[in-house]
């Protein structure tokens, strides 16, 4: 007999769940979801991870982190040095481990998927940093030689935050320019604090000014100062990471009715001027009893979750495609489920009705039905003759999709722009036109994932630095 068949075959471990806050008792609060893996829980699902020795989990990750090493320490009880193992690549692990689409990035890449499901790296990158954290024993690294180079960062966003937290540890005296009073860009007032609270994104942002990153709020570059302006005062490079805030509305007969929002204000609203703990904060936002989000994204779940926590009777996401089709995560659709949220698939708006005072209150639809693949390769969706219907609804949340920000593109002179308005980089360094400037994240890509933005940070650090060191 084989020495081979004496071994005993390894079990197979299912993949170990979050605990969650029950669908009933989460419509009526903000607090977080998944409440966390305790640390038994931790070591168990660490532990089905095989150490591969070629492991495709790394090459899916676009900030490089070292996964299997951080998550063999999880399965040894070693929980502080994961969390460091993790801030070696990725600035932000405890904001990652809960708004990455892990599912299309290490996770789809781990063998262990093929035959059953992968590692759950996402989860224990969250365990790692809140244990991390929350043991108040985060470690700072010490702080490197001075090297005399400036570079400004314009935005204080994932991409902004993470260029920062890769260029002070090289040296650089490093400044975030950020236009809103709270830094953290879309994960502050973009996601909810349901899904990512203000208080994870406080202290990743605490521990990369504890790095030396300096941090200016309320500066809007292209008013306040220019691109040109940074320079003038000393700044040798410049990184431009802000985002893609500006809004997208339909163009439809009623869209200038009161009580519809796009879905950049209506979330901003309630993240960034706390209208979800009214009364104590009076925001003037609509308490929607029958509100109508528009799309499929993450956005769109965003909002229609925010709806139902604010009171809405009936939250409906109205999507021209099917399920299939939607580009929001697996997991915010499952919850939006559990919360009764109502899906209006293959339907779209053509117009608002409103009443004398100038209030939505139905939305005129009509069904679609899937044609030919269009250029994202999805099937195109075609209206169909003849089946117009109304939904009554008082608030109305447009969350189609986003556009450049125009104001430093304006202000800064022979910087290249495309026909959207993004801006153009040379490769994936992203060198602009414009020497000693450049740029990452969704205003270059257009709207795009937290770690994908990241991944844009971190590469430019390495430009940046090649440039300024004269590599």
């Amino acid at each position: 007999m084989e020495n081979s068949e004496l071994k005993p075959k390894k079990e197979k471990v299912p993949r170990h769940k979050m605990p969650e806050q029950d669908p009933r008792v989460r419509i009526h609060n903000f607090n977080e979801v998944p409440t966390g893996y305790t640390e038994e829980l931790a070591i168990a699902e660490a532990k089905r991870c095989i150490q591969c020795k070629k492991p495709g989990c790394i090459a899916g990750c676009p900030v490089d982190v070292d996964i299997p090493g951080f998550v063999a320490l999880i399965a040894e009880g070693k929980f502080i040095e994961a969390a460091l193992k993790l801030k070696e690549t990725n600035a932000l692990p405890a904001v990652c481990g809960r708004v990455c689409p892990q599912e299309d990035q290490c996770e789809k890449l781990c063998i262990l998927g093929k035959k059953g499901e992968p590692v759950a790296v996402g989860r224990l990158e969250r365990f790692a940093a809140d244990t991390e954290r929350q043991s108040g024993k985060i470690a700072i690294p010490p702080k490197p030689q001075p090297n005399g180079k400036r570079v400004a960062v314009v935005g204080a966003g994932p991409s902004g935050l993470t260029i920062a937290g890769d260029l002070v540890k090289l040296g650089y005296d490093v400044t975030i320019f950020e236009a809103l009073h709270k830094a953290g860009g879309v994960l502050v007032y973009g996601i909810p604090e349901f899904r990512l609270p203000k208080a994870i994104v406080e202290a990743e942002v605490d521990y990369l000014t504890k790095l030396g990153a300096k941090i200016e709020t309320n500066a809007v570059i292209g008013r306040l100062k220019t691109v040109d302006d940074l320079f003038a005062e000393g700044f040798h490079a410049v990184y431009l990471g802000v985002g893609a805030g500006a809004p997208v509305f339909m163009n439809i007969p009623g869209e200038n009715l009161s009580g519809i929002y796009s879905a950049n204000e209506y979330l901003t609203r309630s993240n960034l001027m706390k209208a979800y703990r009214f009364p104590e904060y009076d925001t003037p936002i609509v308490l929607g009893r029958n509100v109508a989000v528009i799309g499929g994204g993450n956005v769109a779940m965003d909002s229609v979750r925010t709806a139902l926590r604010l009171g809405a009777d009936n939250a409906f996401i109205i999507y021209r495609r099917t399920e299939v089709e939607m580009p929001a995560r697996i997991e915010e659709v499952h919850h939006a489920k559990e919360e009764g949220v109502q899906f209006k698939l293959l339907t779209n708006p053509v117009e608002y009705i409103g009443n004398k005072e100038g209030w939505v209150t139905g939305m005129r639809c009509q069904q679609m039905e899937l044609g030919e693949p269009d250029d994202s390769g999805r099937r195109r969706p075609v209206p169909v003759k003849g089946s117009e219907f109304v939904i009554p609804v008082d608030t109305v949340v447009v969350a189609v999709g986003t556009m450049a920000n125009p104001i430093v593109p304006a202000t800064t002179p022979g910087l290249e722009t495309n026909r959207w308005g993004y801006i153009v980089t040379k490769d994936d360094s992203g060198r602009t036109s414009r020497e000693g400037v450049y740029a990452g994240g969704d205003i270059v890509t257009g709207s795009a994932t937290v770690i994908l933005a990241m991944g844009a940070g971190r590469q430019a650090a390495r430009a940046i630095h090649a440039y300024l060191s004269g590599q």
